[in-house]
């Protein structure tokens, strides 16, 4: 489990790919390295990954993953390239505040940053999901205005939601621009998505609640409800 609070920003060393997917080798990570062991998890641009190998002071400390297609295919780091920076952060300790929200740093799928807009100090970015297909369907459902949503890892606010072009916004205060690598990505640039889960659990339970079947007990008590109060106006 993650916050969405950024800890430190590494560097992509190198690439080593293959048939079943690559390897990243992240260096100028010394910072979230101290207490690392092999088998932990880091979310690397929101993206859950573990530590294959790892060294605490050579080029500034450094750290392997290994990224499978599937990893691949539904995230931009199949884009990244040596020299990218890359947002870092360990997984949630029990000690720590917790200052985000919930992150699996399961990334749902990405989206496509199609405005950028200076607004004082600050910056504003919107971005937009592609078609929703049978096999992703649409997550516009889950994005509410002042929800929560994470991007490439980093807990951000909502600030608007258009569900008919598929658009959603942010706002990076100025101190949020410089601790994370979304403020630097142009327009048509991929972003990584996680919806918040807690969403998906209502709307599942909602769905079970409601359904058919053995699961629709909220169903069945409306319709024995409906039920006694129709055989009281029949007598």
């Amino acid at each position: 489990m993650f916050t969405g609070l950024i800890e430190h920003l590494g560097t992509v060393a190198s690439i080593t790919r293959d048939d079943g997917g690559c390897t990243l080798n992240i260096s100028k990570s010394g910072p979230i390295l101290d207490d690392c062991q092999i088998g932990d998890s880091i979310a690397v641009n929101g993206a859950c990954l573990t530590v294959t190998e790892f060294d605490k002071e050579q080029d500034g400390g450094w750290f392997k993953v290994w990224l499978a297609n599937e990893t691949l295919q539904r995230t931009d780091l199949g884009e990244r390239k040596e020299g990218d920076q890359l947002n870092l952060e360990r997984a949630m300790g029990a000690h720590v505040r917790f200052g985000g929200h919930f992150v699996q740093a399961h990334v749902d799928t990405i989206v496509t940053i199609v405005s950028r807009e200076s607004d004082g100090n600050s910056l504003r970015l919107r971005f937009q999901f592609a078609p929703p297909t049978p096999d992703r369907p649409s997550l516009m459902p889950y994005l509410i205005p002042k929800g929560y949503v994470a991007l490439d890892g980093a807990s951000l606010t909502i600030t608007e939601v258009d569900d008919s072009e598929r658009t959603f916004g942010v706002m990076l205060i100025e101190h949020t621009q410089g601790k994370i690598t979304l403020a630097r990505k142009a327009v048509g640039a991929k972003v990584n998505v996680e919806v918040d889960m807690v969403g998906k659990y209502v709307e599942k339970s909602v769905v079970a609640a409601l359904g058919s079947g053995e699961g629709g007990y909220l169903r069945t008590l409306v319709e024995k409800i409906v039920d006694e109060k129709l055989a009281k106006l029949q007598k």
